[in-house]
């Protein structure tokens, strides 16, 4: 899934094992260097790890085992055909059940890259990113790169919120934080949207932009609907262009 950054950390949060973690979600100013909105999230204390589940349930962003979204797209120029499936699979990561997401990216009928991506809900509701395995393929199936591979826990990596449970206007966070390596970053615009993809029309679709100081310039627009999760991603500035929307739900 593409998905790029901000300008700076609104997310405060350590977790390891028999701790807690304090999470403070603020606004903040967009790469292009526009003014800060008022602050307008609350801040929250996420459970110990014994209290999150690897069973995601956000409406906005929920992970059925079995499920499958599609979407059709373009990388580097390049069309593209992604299949993210919420497994049966859970990995434990610092202490914490995962949900295992495959992530399938092919080009023609080429598979160029394969993810398996690690999401927990805390009982608050908040979904949590704890890192990725990934792997580019050349032609012929060989691993080319591993690059963007990052796990909680591990040189200094730490997990960050994906989604909060009760997303508002303004809000933002930094939803992975592998430094100099994975530092995405989100901030909610409104809860309102329409919008059109392949699958299907949508009202009332989050909206949210996502950038990351690891490529200055560069901001993503993203939409996700209730009960399906991601409708939509679309590189609104900077370049490479890159999109995906939802063609398909299987399962």
């Amino acid at each position: 899934m593409i998905s790029k950054g901000m300008k700076r950390s609104a997310l405060v949060l350590t977790v390891a094992a028999g701790c807690t973690a304090t999470v403070v979600l603020t606004a903040c100013s967009s790469g292009s260097g526009s003014s800060s909105h008022q602050s307008a999230a609350r801040t929250t204390t996420s459970p110990a790890p014994r209290s999150f589940s690897a069973a995601v349930d956000n409406p906005w962003f929920p992970l059925p085992p079995g499920r499958t979204l599609v979407y059709s797209g373009i990388k580097d120029g390049v069309k593209t055909t992604e299949y993210l499936t919420a497994t049966r699979e859970t990995e434990k990561i610092t202490g914490i059940p995962c949900r295992v997401v495959s992530d399938r990216l092919y080009t023609g009928r080429t598979l160029h890259e394969t993810t398996r991506d690690y999401y927990a809900q805390d009982a608050a509701g908040n979904v949590w990113y704890f890192g990725e395995d990934t792997a580019e393929l050349d032609a012929h199936g060989n691993m080319l790169s591993t690059e963007g591979t990052w796990r909680a826990g591990r040189d200094g990596a730490r997990p960050g919120i994906f989604l909060p449970a009760h997303p508002v206007p303004g809000a933002a966070g930094q939803q992975e934080y592998y430094p100099g390596q994975a530092e995405d970053r989100f901030q909610v615009l409104d809860l309102t949207s329409r919008v059109s993809v392949p699958y299907n029309t949508f009202t009332g679709a989050l909206h949210t932009k996502e950038w990351t100081p690891l490529e200055p310039g560069v901001v993503d627009n993203k939409y996700y609907v209730k009960g399906i999760g991601t409708v939509k991603e679309v590189t609104v500035k900077g370049s490479p262009f890159e999109e995906n929307v939802l063609t398909a739900v299987r399962g």
